[in-house]
């Protein structure tokens, strides 16, 4: 190795050390999704970062999706798919694979973790989260639509969250609920990440998706929008820059920032180490979302 890319690897471990003083200790918030779990590398490359920072000294949570391989599953029994307003219509046969396939998800994503020398525990969201059912609304009218077994979180026990935290461990959690009558409902992993982070007050809350930000120009890459204001929002969705699966991943960002959550980021999970490169330097990537009077 010549002697510049060493230098180069110490300047890196040198601008990344007042973020890693900085955040210490600090809860953070991951959510796992979108076609970045597709790549069996990016997955096991993304749950090592995850490692890393629970060896420096962070807390991290992981929020986990899985909405392409529940897609393939219920393809794959002949079972119809359907999205409205970005939300699975999930009826009784749906549920079951949604279950099975999520779990089967959290397990392998915990190995990965663990075979990197990570301290990663399984954490089903049916043991943490409350549910009800939920209904679609349509955006313009109003109208409610049953979307089956989906449902919204009234509950979060953060105790066996923080239990696992205090023990030195990070959860693996999955987007999975249970009403007071025992029905399982499928939680929208995105809301799901929100309601964790607000519940725990953590101090960031990053989505790992596969969009690079939230761009002026959905098909313009260059048009990611680097700081987004929480009293910007409405606007944006006026202008259809915030719209379809985006809304509810915005709306419940907007109930984690001002329960106490510092700061919200969208990142792209299809680039190598975007985490790492959000939290670590100064310039980071994607989008942040703020409250206006949150100190940049």
């Amino acid at each position: 190795m010549k002697i510049e890319e060493t230098i180069n690897k110490a300047s890196i471990l040198c601008e990344a050390l007042p973020y890693i003083q900085k955040f210490r200790k600090a809860l953070m918030v991951i959510k796992f999704g979108g076609s970045s779990m597709e790549d069996p590398e990016l997955v096991k490359s993304t749950m090592r970062d995850i490692v890393l920072m629970e060896c420096i000294g962070f807390s991290p949570v992981v929020v986990h999706g899985g909405g392409k391989a529940i897609s393939a599953e219920l393809k794959k029994q002949d079972i119809p798919v359907e999205f409205v307003n970005g939300l699975r219509n999930t009826c009784d046969r749906t549920i079951k694979v949604v279950d099975k396939v999520l779990h089967e998800v959290n397990r392998d994503l915990v190995a990965l973790a663990n075979n990197a020398g990570g301290n990663t525990v399984c954490l089903s969201g049916k043991d943490i989260f409350t549910a009800k059912r939920t209904y679609a609304v349509d955006p313009v009218s109003g109208e409610k639509k049953s979307i089956g077994f989906v449902g919204e979180i009234i509950k979060v026990d953060t105790d066996k969250i923080m239990n696992i935290i205090a023990d030195g461990k990070t959860p693996v959690i999955t987007p999975l609920g249970v009403g007071e009558d025992g029905q399982i409902y499928n939680i929208n992993a995105d809301v799901a990440a929100c309601k964790v982070a607000q519940a725990i007050r953590s101090r960031k809350l990053v989505f790992l998706s596969d969009v690079p930000g939230i761009m002026r120009d959905p098909s313009d890459e260059s048009s990611v929008i680097q700081t987004i204001c929480t009293t910007e929002v409405d606007g944006l969705i006026q202008e259809k820059i915030l719209s379809g699966g985006m809304l509810p991943k915005i709306k419940s960002s907007i109930d984690a920032l001002n329960a106490g959550v510092n700061k919200v980021h969208m990142i792209d999970g299809r680039m190598l180490h975007s985490l790492l490169l959000e939290i670590f330097t100064d310039k980071g990537i994607g989008t942040e979302i703020i409250k206006p009077d949150s100190i940049l």
